[in-house]
């Protein structure tokens, strides 16, 4: 969200400085690990639609100025049973806002991906704007259009706070202080402890990112053949996954969206070793659905989600000083709305408002 802010901020002439405790497109937060997927249909809220509608946008004008592939659509399915969240929730947003889909009963859905196997009561709804972003791609395309319009990137400089006066803010740092107009926080992980002044109602939750080998290979699995999927399984365990993008051995992308259990961390305590009894759950689950995703662990990463009670975004200027503007708690689904994101900060920072809805973003909810 930073490097997106940054960019946006650059490309309308500001003078920008960005700060960033690590090096540029790290792995220490929650903005890594090759794609992140995409989709329009949104069974979250279909208030967020039109910000996926302009997203989708931003991302196309990111990658002309760039010059890189971030955007890649595979199509999509949102699979459970006729009345799970991920199928009644996407068919609400889909027909509330217009957009193209299509509703497969088990048969089809097997039909057309035949390593799917699903129970008779299954349904889907097909998607086919669905797909996946170039996770580290992007924050580095975000990060050197900003450059070339002129930011001034600071990495492996770490904020150690900021205090807001009259009509601008200091920001002190491991090497430094800075004063500005404006600021943009945008703290992932990190905001609980960054803006525990504002009693924001935060939780940081530990999540596995699995990669596994199929048996027969992972030609059915490839980009043209195979979709992202969500797929809503029995006591609310949320399952997804992606085409196989790695090359032949470097297997396919799976994981829990919500996990059966949440395991809370800091980013300071969060174990990033990945136990055995996890990686068994894992390609339990995956197997039950995909019966040859059964192979071998090729890897696996850990990252974290930073959650709000009611898993939706805060994008917002501090009460009392509205020259401070925040975004975080993004409750792992953020990343696909970067682009958009950017825009909305850009906006607060330089108008204090914004064209889009914010709302359901408020601060003041908690």
């Amino acid at each position: 969200m930073g490097s997106a802010a940054v960019c946006e901020l650059s490309r309308r002439g500001k003078r920008v400085l960005g700060l960033e405790q690590f090096t540029p497109a790290h792995d220490r937060g929650s903005s890594h690990g090759g794609t992140r997927v995409i989709r329009q249909s949104y069974y979250e809220n279909p208030a967020y639609v039109p910000l996926l509608l302009r997203a989708y946008e931003l991302w196309r004008q990111l990658e002309k100025e760039s010059q890189r592939s971030l955007l890649v659509q595979t199509g999509g399915l949102m699979i459970g049973t006729e009345r799970s969240e991920v199928v009644t929730g996407s068919f609400r947003s889909a027909t509330e806002h217009g957009l193209r889909h299509e509703m497969l009963d088990a048969t089809e859905l097997q039909r057309r991906f035949p390593p799917f196997d699903p129970t008779p009561d299954t349904i889907a709804l097909w998607e086919e704007t669905a797909g996946f972003l170039w996770t580290e791609d992007a924050v580095q395309a975000h990060l050197d259009v900003g450059a070339v319009n002129g930011a001034d990137l600071h990495f492996e400089e770490t904020v150690e706070g900021w205090e807001a006066s009259e009509g601008s803010v200091q920001v002190k740092t491991s090497k430094g202080r800075y004063q500005a107009e404006s600021l943009i926080v945008t703290p992932g992980p990190w905001a609980p402890q960054l803006l525990s002044e504002l009693g924001m109602p935060l939780t940081v939750e530990r999540q596995v990112l699995y990669w596994f080998d199929a048996a027969g290979g992972l030609e059915p699995f490839s980009p043209d053949r195979f979709p992202i999927f969500v797929w809503d399984g029995d006591g609310g365990n949320i399952l997804y996954g992606f085409p196989a993008v790695d090359g032949p051995s470097g297997g396919m992308k799976t994981a829990f969206y919500r996990a059966p259990e949440v395991e809370a961390c800091s980013p300071d305590s969060i174990d990033r070793v990945v136990r055995d009894r996890e990686m068994m759950r894992m390609r339990d689950a995956a197997s039950r659905r995909i019966p040859s995703l059964c192979g071998r662990l090729v890897k696996a990463v850990t990252c974290m989600y930073t959650n709000t009670p009611d898993q939706n975004f805060v994008m917002t200027q501090l009460p009392g000083a509205p020259q401070v503007t925040v975004a975080c708690g993004f409750s792992g689904h953020g990343f696909k709305f970067c682009s958009v994101v950017g825009e909305i900060l850009a906006d607060l920072a330089t108008r204090g408002e914004s064209r889009h809805d914010l709302q359901l973003f408020r601060l003041g909810r908690f």
